[in-house]
């Protein structure tokens, strides 16, 4: 059993940054391929960034490439989201995710997620 504990989220004003916090229990990194996804008001979730066991990371959205950084601390058990010049249209309740892969995350089929924590942008 995998448990995600998200944390990190508030409200800030555009083009400020924050950094979302996941800690890992249950089980390493070694065993699962590890997710960012978001959910705006009103819309779907959709997957926003991602990294496999060895390390590789992968981003999901257009609009968070080169705003956006995923990363581990393999130590700490904990994978975060550095989100940089942050925008309105950021503003979702975050959910960190593991799974078998990437690929298969993507396409819905997550095994384990967070409760997730809200980021508001404030323009």
């Amino acid at each position: 059993q995998v448990q995600l504990a998200e944390s990190g989220g508030g409200l800030v004003q555009a083009g400020d940054s924050l950094r979302l916090s996941c800690v890992v229990s249950g089980r390493t990194f070694r065993f699962n391929d590890m997710g960012w996804f978001r959910q705006a008001p009103g819309k779907g979730r959709e997957f926003v960034a991602g990294m496999v066991r060895n390390g590789d990371t992968t981003y999901g959205l257009e609009s968070v490439k080169g705003r956006f950084t995923i990363s581990r601390e393999i130590a700490k058990n904990t994978l975060y989201l550095q989100m940089d010049n942050l925008k309105p249209e950021d503003t979702a309740v975050y959910y960190c995710a593991a799974g078998s892969s990437i690929k298969v995350m993507k396409a819905g089929r997550v095994d384990y997620w967070g409760k997730g924590t809200l980021v508001t942008v404030a323009s």
